[in-house]
């Protein structure tokens, strides 16, 4: 099975214990709010499925949309949280690096350069934003960025 999950979720990605950045990245593009206790409450292969899942297309969206809808409301009784999709979201455009992610880096005294940006996946993308943002470990973010060959 090809996944995308990267080094510095290596600790907790076996067991998906924690919702991997690549399950992460399809419930801001089908715009559902899946909370970690609801996660917890799947099984290893609900969760599995999840991560296989293809969420890209409109037709694939609506589908893992839908059936991420059904396991939420099958262990918990209630619906997932819908959230707005926006329909430019920072880790698509490549031609400007978040100022939360320019601040971050240089907390570690690293400049990330739009020609480094462009040459990222938007998954990679999306996990510095998302490990860019306050409240987060820093230790991830910083793993990252040397996953990502920016340090």
């Amino acid at each position: 099975m090809k996944t995308d999950f990267f080094e510095f979720e290596a600790d907790f990605v076996d067991a998906l214990r924690c919702i991997p950045m690549l399950v992460r990245y399809k419930l801001d593009t089908c715009g559902i709010k899946l909370k970690l206790s609801d996660w917890n409450q799947m099984t290893l292969s609900e969760r599995a499925t999840l991560v296989q899942l293809p969420c890209a297309t409109e037709t694939e969206i609506q589908f893992y949309q839908e059936y991420l809808q059904k396991f939420v409301l099958d262990h918990t009784g209630i619906p997932a949280t819908r959230l707005p999709i926006d329909p430019l979201p920072p880790w698509i455009d490549a031609t400007t690096v978040p100022l939360s992610i320019q601040d971050k880096a240089q907390e570690i005294g690293i400049t990330i350069t739009l020609q480094q940006w462009l040459g990222l996946t938007p998954l990679q993308r999306f996990a510095l934003i998302k490990l860019s943002r306050s409240g987060h470990e820093n230790r991830n973010f910083s793993r990252a960025m040397t996953e990502f060959n920016l340090i």
